[in-house]
């Protein structure tokens, strides 16, 4: 017990808060094309109940994919990271201000604009694992 007390510390470097393969931007990924196609039902479906907790759900939705976002910006990528892809800080700016604006409506549009910004972060995002 006293040799781990009186033990010199070790120092890690890690490019990540976590070990490599806790972060992956399919989690926003998967919450974008639910917001999607719930957006595709709303607008197939004039049933006000459903119409309903669809917006409620896609809300939710929505939000989870803007915390997924923010978890890899925050999180994962790193200066070196931002220093190779100057557009990362914009890129993820966007996306998330594209989540929120599907969060907000019920066109498809929104949607998939979501799930494009979140390809091009995705395409970073594989390309500095390859590093």
């Amino acid at each position: 017990m006293f040799s781990r007390l009186f033990a010199r510390p070790v120092t890690v470097h890690a490019h990540c808060d976590l070990p490599c393969g806790v972060y992956d931007p399919a989690q926003a990924r998967i919450e974008a094309e639910s917001v999607h196609m719930i957006q595709k039902k709303y607008q197939d479906n004039e049933d006000p109940a459903f119409r309903t907790r669809a917006i409620v759900i896609k809300e939710q939705r929505a939000e989870l994919a803007k915390h997924h976002i923010s978890v890899l910006w925050s999180d994962y990528f790193k200066a070196p990271h931002f220093e190779k892809y100057p557009q990362l800080h914009e890129l993820v700016n966007s996306a998330l201000k594209a989540a929120s604006a599907a969060k907000a409506s019920t066109d498809p549009a929104t949607g998939q604009k979501l799930l494009d910004l979140i390809a091009e972060i995705d395409k970073i995002f594989w390309e500095t694992k390859k590093a």
